[in-house]
């Protein structure tokens, strides 16, 4: 199942698009056991809004639908592009670290220049160098032009010219791949 519903790209479309079109998360059938017509049921919150600004903008708390599976009672939801999956910081985010090493900057130049931890940039920086014949598999086939790069290194500075990180973990997520 597609946990990922593609073309909400923003924290406030997310919202706009609940109060106007829920349906739009509601998966077509169950992820464990296949059945459709699963029911809404409720959701939880999740803090997704990490910008330095003032909290009278602040977003957080997030609400993100569930659903309820009448035949095997089990629940699943649906996260909106703009939110990567068991991720603590936004795709933006997570591709200004990728795209800075891989303009080959340090790891140290690159936490330092975003503010985060060097840990953390060395987490995001393997967890992409490990699972990338696996995203190359899928992505090529999708994107050709992106099949014509010698190195990883240079496959990811053509996929990210092409479309934002948060638009390939869509695709990779609606291919089944499971991405973080």
């Amino acid at each position: 199942m597609c946990r990922i519903v593609s073309g909400i790209d923003s924290l406030q479309q997310h919202i706009d698009t609940l109060r106007s079109t829920p349906e739009v998360y509601r998966p077509p059938r169950c992820p464990r056991c296949g059945h459709g017509g699963l029911w809404h049921h409720g959701c939880y919150f999740r803090k997704a809004d990490r910008r330095l600004e003032t909290l009278d903008e602040c977003l957080n708390p997030i609400p993100i639908p569930r659903y309820l599976c009448s035949s095997c009672r089990h629940s699943c939801s649906r996260l909106p592009e703009c939110i990567p999956p068991r991720r603590w910081y936004s795709w933006l985010l997570q591709q200004q670290v990728l795209q800075s090493l891989l303009s080959f900057y340090s790891l140290h130049g690159s936490s330092a220049a975003l503010g985060l931890c060097r840990r953390t940039v060395r987490r995001w920086w393997n967890w992409l160098s490990s699972n990338t014949t696996t995203f190359e598999f899928f992505l090529r086939s999708r994107y050709p032009e992106c099949g014509r790069t010698s190195d990883w290194q240079s496959f990811w500075r053509t996929c990210l010219s092409v479309m934002p990180l948060s638009g390939i973990m869509a695709w990779l997520d609606h291919d089944g791949v499971a991405v973080p």
